[in-house]
């Protein structure tokens, strides 16, 4: 009797194959799927925020999802603030912005831009007044000529308090 004959050779080959196959796989699939782990941001754990971006790529168009969890929002909110620095050179379209709950928009009473304090102001038309997880949509981005780390602060006005913006956490994004 024999041995059957299967070459070590080509078990190698298709373990090697589909090692080159997963690697090549461009980084760009995974590199923003959400922020990875941040050391030494000097911002708190609990004040950091999760998002997504579609390309995070400098000097391209993109599509930001800033998320803001429930426990953020419990005495609901009708504006937010986000503040980003003066370094960010990116541009975004303010008629591309979305507040979603539920994965559905809400209507936006106004979005303002201010382009010289480098903050924008989103007015909800109807505030949200329970907790609930939010989506800051900014689509249509044009993301800096140079890559760096942006630390992009959310504050907002709430229902039940002073109408003074209220800082809830901040967004640390990277683009490459």
């Amino acid at each position: 009797m024999s041995t059957p004959k299967f070459p070590m050779r080509r078990v190698l080959s298709i373990i090697a194959f589909t090692g080159c196959l997963l690697s090549s796989v461009p980084a760009l699939t995974w590199a923003q799927g959400l922020p990875g782990l941040t050391i030494f941001s000097g911002v708190e754990r609990k004040d950091e925020l999760n998002y997504k971006l579609d390309y995070g790529r400098r000097d391209m168009w993109d599509r930001y999802q800033l998320r803001i969890p429930a426990k953020k929002l419990q005495l609901g909110v009708s504006q937010f603030k986000i503040d980003y620095p003066d370094y960010y050179s990116g541009t975004f379209d303010t008629k591309q912005i979305q507040v979603l709950v539920n994965e559905k928009p809400l209507p936006l009473q106004e979005v303002n831009w201010d382009k010289k304090g480098h903050s924008l102001l989103i007015s909800l038309k109807n505030p949200i007044e329970e907790a609930k997880k939010v989506d800051i949509v900014l689509d249509n981005v044009k993301n800096p000529d140079f890559g760096g780390t942006y630390y992009f602060n959310c504050s907002i006005i709430n229902l039940k308090d002073v109408p003074l913006p209220a800082y809830i956490g901040t967004w640390i994004i990277t683009i490459d």
